[in-house]
């Protein structure tokens, strides 16, 4: 038997397990859907801005808002809800009874819940962004990438908290709902970190939260006008300084996922 047959199997087996049909199809649809639906809502048009680098922003955030809560409950529903249930009920074992070291199992089962569902994201969103504005899109591709690469980082930050919550508890359920609150607590801390923002005058915790999820930075830098923004100055962070917030949050993501692979090779009890 080759090196690569059983890591192959293992992924076979996660991928057939991760996407039964009809998951595969309907969020491929959902991905869709999401997007043209807030094109065919008009946040598009009521967005445009005198600067295109501006317009490109605004038009990859907005396309992207319902595809990324589609992209969170996918990978929610494999790693916190699927690993943990499969941990929860023994099914892990079978697995592990592959001729592999406990990493490459994990990694065959982060690159079928993780890798295929982000490659599956991109993929559709970049092409729906491209028929709805093809001249936009190439013309502003740094702005674009730099844009799908914030958004990201948060969700892999996400994804690896739930990663360690699903080997920790070892309890489908209860680390989907971990997920789920973790999620929205991003989703809401946001918000509160702008008003103190504003309220203070004080950058930090939009530097400290910069790190977290970047893309706040990119908001800061790009939208004209802030949401409830009073006509205080704030801090707008260069492009290297957001380049830099960026780095340094796919780096708190590497470590995250460290300790994730840490404990499932050496401490995990099954």
């Amino acid at each position: 038997m080759t090196k690569g047959r059983p890591f192959l199997e293992v992924f076979a087996s996660c991928l057939k397990e991760d996407y039964r049909f009809p998951i595969l199809e309907a969020f491929a649809f959902l991905y869709v859907l999401g997007t043209f639906i807030a094109a065919g809502l008009g946040a598009i048009g009521a967005i445009r801005s005198a600067r295109m680098e501006s317009f490109a922003f605004n038009l990859a955030t907005v396309s992207m808002e319902l595809p990324l809560l589609v992209l969170v409950i996918l990978i929610l529903k494999n790693i916190a809800y699927g690993l943990g249930s499969d941990l929860e009920r023994g099914v892990i074992q079978t697995l592990l009874s592959y001729p592999l070291k406990r990493r490459l199992i994990l990694a065959a089962k982060l690159l079928s819940a993780l890798v295929i569902a982000l490659l599956l994201f991109l993929g559709i969103h970049a092409f729906a962004l491209f028929l709805l504005a093809p001249d936009v899109i190439i013309a502003q591709f740094n702005v674009i990438s730099l844009t799908y690469a914030a958004a990201i980082s948060p969700i892999l930050l996400l994804t690896g908290l739930a990663l360690l919550s699903a080997l920790l508890l070892k309890r489908g359920a209860i680390a989907l709902v971990i997920g789920i609150i973790m999620y929205f607590a991003l989703e809401t801390a946001a918000g509160l970190v702008m008003f103190f923002t504003y309220a203070t005058g004080s950058e930090l915790a939009l530097k400290v939260y910069g790190v977290i999820s970047p893309s706040l930075l990119l908001h800061v830098r790009y939208a004209e006008r802030l949401p409830f923004a009073p006509p205080r100055e704030i801090w707008t962070p260069s492009l290297p300084e957001i380049l830099l917030y960026i780095g340094a949050g796919y780096l708190v993501v590497a470590l995250i996922f460290a300790i994730g692979f840490l404990y499932f090779e050496r401490r995990l009890g099954v």
